[in-house]
C-alpha cells in the first residue's frame, strides 16, 4: 500500500497489464495455456504493455501484480508466481533518473517500516533473529566492473562480462557491508550480453556497445530489483530482436508502437516476496508468501 501512494504521489498512473499473454519478453520460461483455438502464456512480466503506454503518451506508469515464472528455480529466493513492482517512467536527460527514483523510493519504504512497524518487526525478529537493515539516506552506487574488481581483490573468482550468480551477490553483499556500512546498494553499467533485448547500449568509450544502461539494487548481498534504460528507437529495437535470434513477427505489435517516435523511457522491476523477505533477513522466500507457488508446490 506504502509503495503504490509514494508511487501515486510521484505522478505514476497505476495500471492493469493483460495477465494472459500472446507474448513474453522472449525468454522460453512461461507457463503456456490453451487460449481457445490460440495458444497463449501467463505473463512473465508487464515490461511490454508498459513501454506501449509510454508510447501512447502516458510519462509515468506503475503497477503491482501476479507475475508467472515457469522456471525449475528450487532455492530460498525464487517463486513461480509472485507479486510485482513495476514501474517505468520517461527520462528527461539520463537513465540516472530511474536510479534517483529507485534510490529515494527504497529510503522511503525502509524508513516507513520502521517508523510504523516496529512491534511487528520485533516480533518476527523473536522467530526469525536477524540484524536490522543497515542503510543510508544517500546510497551507495558502484559500477559493475567496480564490483567486480572488488571481489577479484577480496580473491573470488569472477571475470568480465560475467553476470553475478548468488555466492557472488552475496561476498559482495558483504564487502559492501564491511566498506560502506550499509545492507542496501546498487550496481551499474551491467555487460549488454547479461540483460534483455529491450536494455539500451551503453554510448561510453570503453567498449561501446558491450554494456548497458542497466542496473540492480541489492538486500543483504541479493538482487531485489533490477531495471534500465530501454530502447526507444524502432530500428535498434529490431535489431536487437534479431541479434537474439527472435521471431520477429511475435514483437511486430510492440515494436510498431514506436514507428511514429518515442521519447527515452527507463524502468525497474522488483518482488514484493523477496523485498520482504530481504528487508526481514528471514531465510526463505517462503516465509514472506502467504500461499507460495514453487516447482513442487501447487496447493493448497
Amino acid at each position: 500500500m506504502h509503495f503504490m501512494q509514494f508511487m501515486i504521489k510521484g505522478g505514476f498512473m497505476c495500471t492493469h497489464t493483460p495477465k494472459i499473454a500472446g507474448v513474453s519478453e522472449g525468454g522460453s520460461a512461461v507457463f503456456k495455456v490453451n487460449y481457445f483455438k490460440e495458444q497463449a502464456s501467463l505473463a512473465q512480466s508487464p515490461q511490454l504493455y508498459k513501454q506501449m503506454l509510454i508510447n501512447g503518451g502516458i510519462n509515468r506508469v506503475f503497477e503491482v501484480g501476479p507475475v508467472y515464472r515457469a522456471e525449475d528455480s528450487n532455492t530460498h529466493r525464487h517463486l513461480c508466481e509472485y507479486i510485482g513492482l513495476h514501474a517505468e517512467m520517461q527520462i528527461k536527460e539520463h537513465y540516472f533518473e530511474v536510479i534517483d527514483f529507485v534510490d529515494v523510493l527504497f529510503v522511503d519504504l525502509f524508513d516507513h517500516l520502521a517508523k510504523n512497524c516496529s512491534e511487528m518487526l520485533d516480533i518476527i525478529q523473536e522467530q526469525y533473529p536477524c540484524e536490522r537493515l543497515k542503510y543510508l539516506q544517500q546510497n551507495v552506487r558502484l559500477k559493475y566492473s567496480d564490483g567486480i574488481k572488488m571481489l577479484q581483490e577480496s580473491g573470488f573468482p569472477i571475470q568480465e562480462p560475467q553476470d553475478l550468480n548468488n555466492k557472488a551477490e552475496l561476498m559482495l553483499g558483504k564487502l559492501v557491508l564491511e566498506k560502506y556500512k550499509t545492507d542496501f546498494f546498487i550496481l551499474y553499467e551491467f555487460p549488454l550480453a547479461v540483460r534483455p533485448f529491450y536494455t539500451m547500449p551503453s554510448g561510453q568509450e570503453r567498449n561501446p556497445g558491450s554494456y548497458s544502461n542497466s542496473f540492480d539494487a541489492y538486500i543483504r548481498g541479493q538482487e531485489v530489483l533490477s531495471g534500465s534504460q530501454r530502447i526507444h528507437n524502432k530500428s535498434l529495437l529490431i535489431k536487437r530482436i534479431d541479434e537474439r535470434g527472435y521471431i520477429k513477427a511475435i514483437f511486430q505489435q510492440f515494436t510498431d508502437t514506436f514507428g511514429c517516435g518515442a521519447p527515452p523511457r527507463g524502468g525497474f522491476g522488483a518482488g514484493l516476496e523477496r523485498l520482504v523477505m530481504l528487508y526481514l533477513g528471514v531465510p526463505d522466500i517462503r516465509i514472506a508468501s502467504l500461499f507460495p507457488r514453487d516447482p513442487g508446490r501447487l496447493v493448497p
